[in-house]
């Protein structure tokens, strides 16, 4: 269900659980540029569902970069902390659909058994829990044991049918090509956990909604993420984006700038001397 009727909306979601780097430099440029051209709006949300990670320094060093950068955005800013409970209702939704089932597998033992790897190289959780005794589900719950809440993704597949979604090439006004949705790669994501309502794949696709995003811009390694959500817009009832996945900003070794790799981040490289234009050229705008 396209969501055409109006304005154009984008938005840029940074997690701030670390400092930004030249990848969300570009991601964050190309959004605005796609804003301009299309003649519509960017919005800032940040994502800090993840409240162990996520810092409010983080979120105000966020702000800071982008400005950094001369870009702006409409006030209020989403927090995804801030809609928990928004969240948690998507879930009953899927849970009254009968789509979302209680596993009590851990990490090493899903590892043990899969024999596929889902499209980032992870176990493919082989589903185990999916037909677990309804007896055995409450004991085990009434227990108090760890437990995530897992979509049964062929049983959505079969409610849904065929999916498809448009995306754009590198000039955001171009005709939509139709492209065809294959969740089925991801077997049964999890969707919620004990004490956490929300899984990125859920809380992303609420809250463009609740946003009015016509068009979601992302990079190459979020295509196939991008199944699952088509997969939930369908089922919980939402309208699809227009997606467009732009190129990615790699290191010396060819490997996707990331936090988690130590990338050197937009602070560091202003410490350094680098100016807004220094940024820009160095990603190609």
């Amino acid at each position: 269900m396209p969501n055409h009727s109006t304005a154009p909306v984008l938005r840029f979601a940074p997690s701030p659980n670390g400092r930004l780097h030249l990848g969300h430099a570009f991601s964050a440029l190309a959004t605005w540029r796609a804003a301009d051209a299309l003649g519509g709006t960017a919005l800032l949300r940040i994502e800090d569902i993840d409240t162990e990670r996520c810092k409010p320094e983080f979120v105000a060093a966020i702000y800071d970069d982008l400005h950094w950068l001369g870009l702006n955005w409409p006030s209020p800013v989403m927090l995804q902390s801030q809609r928990l409970d928004v969240y948690a209702r998507a879930g009953d939704d899927l849970r009254e659909q009968q789509l979302l089932y209680p596993c009590f597998c851990t990490r090493s033992e899903i590892a043990a058994l899969a024999t596929q790897t889902d499209p980032e190289g992870a176990p493919l959780y082989p589903g185990t829990c999916r037909h677990l005794h309804r007896g055995e589900q409450i004991e085990r719950l009434e227990r108090g044991d760890p437990v995530q809440f897992r979509l049964d993704t062929s049983a959505a597949m079969a409610r849904v049918g065929l999916l498809s979604f448009s995306v754009v090439g590198p000039l955001i006004s171009d005709r939509p090509q139709l492209r065809y949705a294959r969740p089925e790669r991801w077997g049964d994501v999890v969707l919620q956990r004990k004490g956490n309502p929300s899984s990125y794949h859920l809380s992303v696709v609420v809250d463009d909604a609740a946003q009015a995003i016509t068009h979601v811009t992302r990079g190459r390694d979020m295509e196939a993420a991008t199944d699952m959500h088509v997969l939930l817009q369908m089922l919980l009832d939402l309208p699809t984006p227009i997606y467009h996945f732009h190129r990615l900003i790699l290191d010396d070794d060819g490997r996707k700038l990331s936090k988690s790799k130590g990338s050197p981040s937009l602070a560091s490289l202003r410490a350094a001397g680098w100016t807004q234009d220094d940024v820009r050229r160095a990603v190609g705008y």
